[in-house]
């Protein structure tokens, strides 16, 4: 059921996304060229549009179980088009690797879902179970109206999926390396810290923001939030952006702002990290304000039936048992598993995403979509 009669469909697939100047939330077609592919699948399409935000849900299939794939079209901007070696949308190969936007963070991931459904269905069209596409166009921007909106759409139904496969790329140095069956937690947040603006040759008449909220930095950086665990690395606090001042050399700032990230495991909620960094700023006793801007729960996937076969497909196809880990940032892994028990993410190998000659190796991207097959294969027989 392939359109292409090429010898390598997933680059051919993955060339045609690339060309779409999808910067998010922008898809620019890309959903509309899957839809189309997958429809000829006999797959049912299902559009979602919120706020700029396309969003694709495709089933074939009406019982469990179900087997979802999870991504997005949307890319992060390229950057100085001068500090390219080639145009970021127009998809090049060269010394073996594709290079452009979206190359390896997730257009040829896309692709080998297309590939590797095609092929299993054209092989088992009467196959077990369903098969699903949850695609959105804003997982590179703030993730409102994307994935979480179909997730709310599905449970509104009442529909669940068994097993979901998000085509992040995972591998670390060579491809399948690497699943993750987790993605730690994120609570990012702002901290205004108030002084009294005033001369620096008369502090007296004046109070610093930033030498008050000096210790309460010190004691955030320093405090050892818990251990980890068996999956998970300890939480981690970590400053990213701090203001503070007129600009003139002689001026003692009225206010500092401080903006702040915690990156956390199961072990912890949002509630009590909340309630630990607002016990470290009542002791400090400084007038502040706080303003919580963003968060996004942990999951994790026990080393189960999904791990199992992802592991399984492989070492099929690549010849290595690939570590099984939740580091790395967030991803929409962490609302698909409101309605999906078993989430892993494996995709291609991650070293140029979001950096300026973004590439993947061609050699990995008819694998990568024989592993997708060995996991249809597997989990629906």
């Amino acid at each position: 059921m392939a359109t292409s009669s090429s010898n390598a469909p997933t680059l051919d697939l993955a060339r045609e996304l690339i060309a779409h100047r999808s910067q998010t939330p922008d898809d620019a077609g890309c959903q509309d060229l899957l839809g189309k592919r997958l429809a000829r699948s006999g797959f049912r399409c299902e559009s979602l549009v919120a706020n700029g935000v396309s969003n694709l849900w495709a089933r074939r299939g009406d019982a469990h179980p179900i087997v979802c794939f999870a991504g997005h079209t949307d890319v992060v901007p390229s950057g100085p088009l001068d500090a390219w070696e080639s145009d970021p949308f127009d998809p090049s190969l060269r010394d073996g690797y594709l290079y452009g936007r979206g190359a390896a963070d997730m257009k040829s991931s896309l692709a080998a879902f297309v590939v590797a459904i095609e092929q299993f269905v054209a092989a088992r069209p009467k196959h077990a179970g369903s098969i699903a596409l949850l695609i959105t166009s804003d997982e590179e921007g703030p993730a409102i109206d994307g994935t979480v909106r179909l997730v709310e759409r599905l449970r509104s139904r009442g529909e669940t999926l068994d097993y979901c496969v998000v085509g992040e790329p995972s591998s670390v140095e060579r491809l399948g390396d690497m699943i993750k069956n987790g993605r730690r937690g994120t609570l990012s947040g702002k901290l205004i810290v108030r002084g009294v603006q005033g001369h620096v040759a008369y502090p007296q008449l004046a109070r610093n923001p930033i030498h008050l909220a000096a210790p309460v930095i010190a004691e955030l950086a320093a405090t050892r939030w818990d251990e980890g665990d068996a999956y998970f690395p300890p939480t981690s606090w970590q400053v990213s952006n701090v203001h503070a001042g007129t600009g003139a050399t002689n001026v003692i700032p009225g206010t500092l702002e401080l903006d702040f990230n915690f990156r956390y495991a199961p072990v912890h909620t949002r509630d009590d990290l909340e309630r630990a960094f607002l016990a470290i700023l009542a002791r400090h006793g400084i007038d502040h304000e706080i303003r919580w801007t963003g968060s996004g729960k942990p999951y994790l996937t026990a080393r189960g039936r999904l791990v199992d076969v992802a592991g399984a497909a492989i070492r099929e196809v690549c010849g290595i048992a690939p570590e099984i880990s939740c580091t790395g940032g967030t991803s929409d892994g962490r609302f698909i598993a409101e309605i999906c028990t078993e989430v892993v993410e494996l995709g291609p190998v991650n070293a140029t995403i979001h950096k300026l000659n973004e590439r993947v190796a061609v050699a990995d991207l008819e694998p990568l979509a024989a592993i997708y097959r060995g996991i249809l294969e597997r989990l629906l027989i």
